[in-house]
């Protein structure tokens, strides 16, 4: 089983942590973690954009000329698409760009996820993280002192008001529950610092 060192607030090493093999130990899937990421920013995508068409653009009600004896080529309307101020053709309405994986695939992307960071050497484990007040000095302290000054993961077990407000102002730290951990703010941190009771409940959730 993997060993994973754990740490206090003060970034002295305390000792070492034995953690799932079916978890933190498989051989990370590439293919999978790259669907996930896929995914991931698929769903993010709000879909919003949205062009007016020929019936939706202002005016254009006349015959811009008779149809035959002008020379011309016949015209409708001045707001059909090949004429300046007119609609766009076949341009882009909102949509839903969200899709679902396999339940199956989603939890074999976390356990590669959380699998590639321990084979990095990019995890570790803290044993407990108790603020007495929200301080950002207190959590940037604590960074420092993990040698952890770049993109930050910080999961908690459970919503933690003074842990999420005291990190939320310091650029490249985010903070996330075991329930809200997705497979893309895993792989985009470089340090994954994950609390001792939430690794139980990692282990609990993905056992």
């Amino acid at each position: 089983m993997p060993n994973i060192s754990t740490f206090d607030m003060t970034g002295k090493q305390t000792g070492t942590m034995e953690v799932s093999e079916a978890i933190f130990g498989i051989e990370p899937n590439a293919t999978v973690l790259h669907s996930m990421v896929v995914n991931y920013l698929a769903n993010q995508r709000q879909g919003t954009q949205s062009t007016l068409t020929r019936s939706e653009v202002r005016g254009g009600g006349k015959k811009p000329w008779r149809q035959k004896g002008t020379g011309h080529a016949r015209q409708g309307s001045t707001r059909a698409p090949q004429w300046t101020h007119g609609g766009i053709a076949l341009g882009p309405k909102p949509r839903d760009y969200g899709y679902a994986l396999p339940k199956k695939v989603r939890r074999l992307a976390m356990k590669s996820a959380f699998s590639s960071k321990v084979a990095t050497e990019d995890m570790l484990i803290l044993d407990e993280l108790t603020l007495d007040e929200i301080k950002t000095k207190t959590i940037v302290k604590m960074l420092t002192a993990l040698n952890a000054d770049k993109k930050v993961l910080l999961v908690t077990a459970d919503k933690d008001d003074k842990v999420v407000l005291s990190a939320r102002n310091i650029p490249g730290v985010k903070t996330a529950m075991v329930n809200t951990l997705n497979v893309y703010d895993i792989l985009n941190a470089d340090k994954l610092i994950v609390v001792k009771d939430a690794v139980a409940k990692i282990e609990e959730v993905y056992k």
